[in-house]
């Protein structure tokens, strides 16, 4: 046996047309399904797939993007408040990561579910 992917991430879910144009519109999440009842948003990020339920745990997601800079920029012209600017979250000197000496940038925002949303890259 041998776990080959992250399949699926369960995350709080707010009202149903919210949700869906934050994630459809705004970070450009592939809509899969709604099924209401029992109230289950489904979406698709590049082949893993998150769903929202309002009986579902706040969760914390992580958006990999090229330049956090830019994305922060371009989510902020969409209407996304964020929790201050991208900054440095950590300096890589051993390269566990990446080479030695990147750095890990990030910003936080929330989404109307309330969950905690991160856009991140290197440097």
């Amino acid at each position: 046996m041998r776990i080959t992917r992250l399949h699926q991430v369960a995350a709080h879910g707010g009202e149903h047309d919210e949700m869906c144009r934050f994630y459809r519109d705004v970070l450009g999440a592939k809509f899969i399904a709604e099924f209401d009842p029992p109230g289950i948003l489904f979406f698709d990020f590049n082949g893993v797939r998150l769903m929202f339920e309002a009986s579902a745990a706040p969760a914390t997601l992580y958006f990999w993007v090229d330049d956090v800079d830019s994305a922060h920029a371009a989510l902020t012209d969409q209407g996304v408040t964020f929790e201050g600017e991208p900054h440095m979250i950590h300096r890589d000197e051993d390269g566990v990561f990446d080479n030695p000496g990147t750095e890990e940038w990030m910003a936080f925002f929330k989404d109307p579910g309330g969950n905690t949303l991160a856009i991140a890259s290197r440097r």
